[in-house]
């Protein structure tokens, strides 16, 4: 068996992995890269394998970063069957379709800037009619069912408790009379997220290859969570101020009305009574069409959630519904929630801010000093929603600039990933251990934090895999290098990353130049202020005129 890491590597994006096994090539996960600019490029580059070679693919789980370059891949010629759960085909018939339009809308927006310069106009990645196309090679099927892709493969789906559907999948692949099984977690939930079950533990594995989003963190427990989230809210309603709450469209937005729910039907001490009247007397908006439609989809997958919600259930509650809740479907709709005068929670996607209504809804509260913007799952680097969380005292929304005064929290707890804790208590669950570990999905800073840890509570070898890197899977690990199409691919793309590098800064120095002439005819600030500025300035200038003498140089 050998493995290929093509994405997700010493990042949180873009899950890609190529399998070889029993003469067979296997994708696992075909996702996009979402974040910072010059990893969204890596989008539009050709895979860095043969599609026409790829026998099947494994799909782990519904979420953009490890489904969204499906499209492309069928529209390169990919006819061969993807297998994921029944729940995780349903969820891309809507999550993949409004992804395309996103993508659409996205390069419409570049194509006027383009044609404005004579440049020539560009294609969208894919369309929705791509993705609406592609749902015919997906093959639904259940968990805990093992299936004979032939005589040599075996795979099975195992409920991750990340999102609904989400699998940990099983891979037995026999060669000259051996077999060898690899374990690949894709997303890992918490133990206590409401609505899924927890993860399911694998008794055994020859290999595992493991997400690390929180390798290096710990999240809130869920009762902190619940309280936290009922302080803030309740304050900010309190002050007549909004609660926007950025939120990933499937997952995270039905936990939060499934808490809610949870809070508006418990009544405890009386200073809890007061906020939760405070709540009771307040509007929910979920505005999102596909937040909206994936409701639907959990609403027809009920047989999938844990044994609390079940109950919860079987008792005629619905807990995904509550007084006071309400569904924006159009436009205007949206629009209008901003012109509202009464306090109110607003849940938006997309959860890192990065496109879709949460951009008005930021734009119209965020200078609000008696609103709040409160975050509930992870922010990738080089999101609008990461450099509000870490601080940013302006952002730039729609080419316009927004001061931050709102009342900004994250709470940590509401994330679908397993937490170090819950990471570690997945390894130790192992009857019988991997003989090597490699982690995926996560940041450089808390990988090696895990891999410490792991390395010294169990002895199993850590490998922090490079993109590209290939890995011969036999009795030991051999590193067989870089994969050649891999080398290719970066010495093609560094140029497309320069000129994208080129233009960001292009777009900062004009952001810079307005913010520092601001500054300047400020008359509150004293010259000690304004001198160093000046000299900052003058250090930027050293170092642009180093870059042009450079290229000069090499020139000539």
């Amino acid at each position: 068996m050998k493995i290929t890491f093509l994405g997700a590597t010493k990042t949180v994006t873009g899950s890609n992995f190529l399998v070889e096994a029993a003469g067979k090539k296997i994708l696992v996960d075909c996702g996009m890269y979402q974040g910072a600019a010059e990893q969204e490029w890596e989008n539009e580059a050709p895979f860095a394998f043969s599609v026409p070679e790829i026998d099947f693919m494994l799909l782990t789980h519904a979420h953009i970063d490890h489904s969204g370059r499906i499209p492309k891949l069928y529209n390169e010629g990919y006819r061969n069957p993807i297998y994921a759960t029944k729940a995780t085909c349903d969820l891309c018939s809507i999550m993949l379709p409004d992804s395309g339009h996103i993508q659409e809308m996205e390069i419409e927006w570049k194509n006027r800037k383009r044609k404005r310069k004579g440049l020539k106009e560009l294609p969208p990645l894919y369309t929705a009619q791509d993705a609406i196309r592609c749902m015919e090679i997906f093959k639904p099927i259940r968990y805990d069912q093992i299936i004979d892709i032939d005589e040599n493969i075996h795979v099975r789906f195992n409920d991750a408790g990340h999102m609904l559907g989400s699998a940990i999948i099983e891979v037995w692949a026999k060669e000259e009379g051996k077999t060898t099984k690899a374990v690949f977690t894709g997303d890992l939930g918490n133990n206590d997220i409401p609505l899924l079950s927890s993860p399911t533990m694998i008794e055994d594995a020859d290999y595992l290859i493991m997400e690390s989003t929180y390798g290096g963190r710990l999240h809130n427990r869920n009762d902190e969570k619940a309280q936290m989230f009922l302080n803030v809210v309740s304050e900010t309603l309190d002050k007549g101020g909004t609660v926007v709450i950025p939120s990933f469209a499937v997952g995270r937005t039905q936990e939060i009305l499934y808490e809610l729910n949870q809070l508006k039907e418990e009544q405890k001490e009386e200073n809890f009574k007061e906020k939760y009247q405070t709540l009771m007397r307040s509007k929910v908006y979920v505005d999102s069409p596909l937040a909206i439609s994936a409701t639907e989809v959990f609403k027809k997958n009920m047989n999938l959630f844990d044994e609390e919600t079940q109950e919860v259930i079987k008792s005629g509650d619905n807990p995904l519904d509550f007084p006071g809740l309400e569904f924006t479907q159009t436009a205007d709709e949206s629009k209008a929630l901003n012109e509202k005068k009464e306090p109110c929670i607003i849940i938006s996607a997309s959860g890192m801010c990065e496109v879709g209504r949460i951009k008005h809804h930021l734009k119209h509260n965020l200078w609000n000093p008696n609103s709040t913007v409160l975050f509930v799952g992870y922010q990738a680097p080089g999101t609008l929603g990461r450099k509000i969380v870490e601080g940013a005292k302006t952002v730039k929304i729609f080419g316009e600039e927004v001061a931050v005064n709102a009342r900004i929290e994250y709470i940590e707890g509401y994330s679908g990933h397993a937490d170090q804790e819950w990471l570690l208590n997945f390894i130790y669950s192992f009857i019988r251990k991997p003989k090597t570990i490699f982690l995926v999905h996560g940041e450089p800073e808390g990988q090696v934090v895990l891999k410490q840890k792991i390395q010294g509570t169990t002895q199993i070898p850590v490998i922090i895999p490079e993109y590209g890197e290939e890995y011969e899977l036999a009795e030991e690990v051999s590193r067989l290098g870089r994969m050649k199409e891999a080398k290719e691919y970066g010495k093609r793309y560094l140029r497309l990353e320069v000129l994208n590098r080129l233009q960001n800064l292009k777009e900062e120095i004009e952001e810079m130049a307005g913010i520092v002439q601001e500054e300047i005819e400020d008359e509150a600030k004293r010259d000690e202020e304004i001198e160093k500025i000046n000299v900052r300035m003058q250090e930027l200038e050293r170092q642009i005129l180093k870059v042009v003498e450079s290229a000069d140089n090499q020139n000539n």
